[in-house]
């Protein structure tokens, strides 16, 4: 309740600042339009926005549980394999130095306009922070506790499944929360890059034709979600984190 309480008081807060800059400065509704007008601007295209929303949501929520499978299981392969850790890891950061956005015109020419090129786009944005944070906990678990499997004859599998796996599940909730976040982000840019639905399509479309407010409320949408989706992947993550 406290959590909903400050978060509530600094949207309050934020909705009274942004209207005080408006009035004060006199700013055109084509460049910063009043909280009222996005409102009413998201009242009256509420259809609109419910429909191109949808679409963003499947994108993130698909992207978000391919990227965290695909996570999970690389993880599990890198801690089972030194060779395997050495050849790919560096791999995989070197792949961080390359900017998404930079990628999304290449796959939208390959997966196309559709909603594949979305998802994939958002795989790769989560796909390293899963693996990373999960890898690393299956990599931190107490080596008196591994001796001591050894000892009573575990096998490298069974101590996978019933010592490693468990042990890391709090840091694969650190990474499904880092996931949870940057899902929506990649959804957008795929989007933005090419698309004929979604929330980032609608704020591109709406910028175009210079209808601000409902550019300010497609993102306040994407905001909400993203916010919803943080709030449900944290409590999913708590309850990993539970012995």
């Amino acid at each position: 309740m406290t959590r909903i309480r400050y978060a509530l008081g600094a949207c309050t807060f934020a909705l009274l600042l942004w209207q005080g800059i408006v009035w004060l400065t006199g700013v055109p509704s084509f460049i910063l339009p009043s909280p009222v007008r996005v409102a009413q601007a998201a009242l009256d295209n509420r259809v609109l926005i419910a429909e191109n929303a949808l679409v963003t949501a499947t994108e993130v929520i698909l992207g978000l549980i391919t990227g965290t499978v695909l996570g999970a299981f690389t993880a599990v392969q890198l801690a089972n394999s030194d060779r395997l850790h050495r050849l790919v890891m560096p791999l995989l950061i070197f792949t961080q130095a390359v900017p998404v956005f930079a990628l999304a015109p290449i796959l939208t020419l390959w997966f196309g306009y559709g909603i594949a090129s979305k998802v994939v786009m958002a795989v790769l944005i989560i796909y390293f922070p899963v693996t990373s944070a999960f890898y690393d906990g299956l990599t931190r678990v107490p080596a008196d506790i591994l001796d001591m499997a050894k000892i009573m004859g575990g096998t490298k599998r069974q101590i996978m499944r019933r010592i490693k796996i468990p042990h890391a599940l709090p840091s694969l909730g650190t990474g499904l929360k880092l996931a949870a976040v940057y899902a929506p982000i990649g959804a957008v840019i795929g989007e933005w890059v090419g698309a004929s639905k979604g929330l980032g399509y609608l704020m591109l479309l709406a910028n175009g034709r210079a209808k601000t407010d409902l550019m300010f409320a497609s993102l306040f949408t994407l905001v909400v979600m993203t916010l919803l989706l943080s709030l449900a992947v944290t409590k999913a993550s708590d309850h990993l984190s539970k012995p």
